[in-house]
């Protein structure tokens, strides 16, 4: 029987549905699989990139832990692709190697000010409040108006998240550092800004209908957004998404306080549409104090506009959520445009001459772009799955496959690292810190601590 030796770098869903497919759908070959992460933990983006007040979103960790579970796959937390781990080794030690490493970054937003003091990626604050052991532990959050650029769910991750009171979220997992920032939060009113119409948002109806839900935060919306032409009313008319959405926005007009700022609440989450980000200015001490924007309208095609109108509010913080982008790895081809591994179906592409390297595979959203939702990595993995099994005539030739060969090769560089009995100590940890609180857990922020709990130290 032929036998494959294949490396996964990155331990998220994409490369945890890629290792389950690949065993699942694979029996002619003696498959061993062997998962790399940076992070001491597995999971990526469900537990690095989920707002913690989305525990139907996080149950997809239950698929994800039954597949780690099962004992068929071995797992290397805490060791970074490109220093801990070299491509040659790779080559040295498997057949081929699959790139599940995501999109974490912020896509760029080039207006003027955009690195103002106080101006933020919407990445690195869901990084902070999902407790990610490589951002700072502490977050500004002095501002009392802010304004989120974005129509997507993440912006209304992050605008609920400002706008949300603290105690509201004690049941969930943030860590201790998070709760005691939020905690001392002064923001008062969160403005949500879309370039497009209200019919052409890329949030889901569940994500908005969450914010409508929130205690004591007013939701305020502006007449002038909703003056329909018949493009918007087709869209409305022919897709039942759209007619959810639209439905949501019109009953939260018909609130008292949708129209003005005057309403009972402590709080306020105001959404405008057809506004197209300008400027970002800033006062004498490079801080944030306004965001400038153009006023669009509909070009009755279903995009937009420019009207030269120009508008400005004051704000002390500002966040761009307008996508995630890849990020380039050592010795793999990168296009930098995209923020993707150039690829077909998730055979690796070289830059130069679009011919296959042999060997080298991806998928996830460094496969695709940082678009669709976790679940629709698991047909990704699948199609590039399909690849790497017929293309067992360029699959690499290891001098050393055996599986001892990595654990050595690891302590010889004194990396230390964590596997799935390290994962379940660490995972038990954190639930045994949360359950005197009656909180889901309490998480561990520190990457040292991280490490010393699952290796026992």
């Amino acid at each position: 029987m032929t036998k494959l030796r294949l490396a996964i770098i990155g331990a998220g869903p994409a490369g945890i549905y890629a290792a389950d497919n690949l065993l699942k759908a694979e029996r002619k070959f003696d498959v061993s699989i062997d998962l790399f992460d940076k992070l001491p933990a597995p999971y990526g983006l469900v537990r690095y990139g989920v707002a913690p007040d989305h525990p139907r979103i996080k149950g997809i960790i239950t698929a994800l832990r039954d597949v780690l579970d099962r004992g068929d796959i071995r797992i290397f937390g805490n060791v970074e692709f490109g220093s801990d781990l070299t491509l040659d080794d790779l080559k040295d030690h498997y057949h081929a190697v699959i790139f599940a490493t995501g999109a974490v970054h912020d896509a760029p937003l080039p207006i003027p000010g955009i690195d103002a003091a106080g101006s933020h990626g919407a990445g690195d604050f869901v990084s902070w409040y999902d407790g990610h052991p490589d951002v700072p532990r502490e977050w500004p959050l002095h501002a009392e108006s802010v304004a989120v650029v974005g129509n997507g769910n993440v912006a209304l991750d992050v605008a609920r998240m400002l706008a949300k009171h603290v105690e509201d979220l004690l049941p969930t997992e943030i860590p201790q550092n998070v709760h005691d920032d939020m905690a001392a939060s002064k923001v008062t009113d969160v403005h949500i800004f879309g370039r497009r119409g209200p019919v052409q948002v890329k949030f889901t109806p569940l994500e908005l209908r969450e914010l409508g839900e929130l205690r004591d935060v007013d939701i305020v919306l502006y007449d002038e957004d909703f003056e329909y032409d018949d493009a918007a009313k087709a869209a409305i008319a022919s897709n039942k998404q759209v007619m959810v959405i639209d439905r949501i926005l019109q009953s939260w007009r018909a609130r008292p306080s949708a129209n003005n700022a005057g309403g009972e609440a402590s709080r306020r989450l105001h959404l405008h549409f057809y506004a197209k980000p300008v400027e970002i200015k800033t006062d004498a001490f490079g801080q944030v104090h306004s965001f400038v924007y153009e006023r669009t309208q509909s070009d009755h095609n279903g995009g937009v506009t420019g009207t030269g109108q120009l508008r400005e509010l004051p704000v002390q913080g500002f966040y761009r959520a307008i996508g995630y982008f890849g990020t380039p790895l050592p010795g793999i081809p990168f296009d930098k445009r995209h923020g993707v591994i150039p690829n077909r179906e998730g055979q690796v592409l070289r830059k130069d001459s679009n011919e296959k390297v042999p060997g080298v595979y991806v998928t996830g959203w460094v496969k695709r772009g940082p678009v669709g939702l976790i679940g629709h990595t698991k047909s990704d993995a699948m199609e590039t799955v399909r690849h790497i099994i017929n293309d067992q005539a360029s699959w690499w030739n290891p001098a050393h496959p055996g599986l001892e060969a990595i654990p050595a090769l690891l302590a010889q560089r004194g990396v230390a690292w964590t596997d799935l009995e390290g994962w379940h100590r660490l995972d038990a940890h954190e639930i045994a810190l949360g359950e005197p609180f009656q909180r889901a857990r309490v998480k561990v922020v520190p990457r040292e601590e991280m490490v010393r709990i699952s290796r026992a130290e």
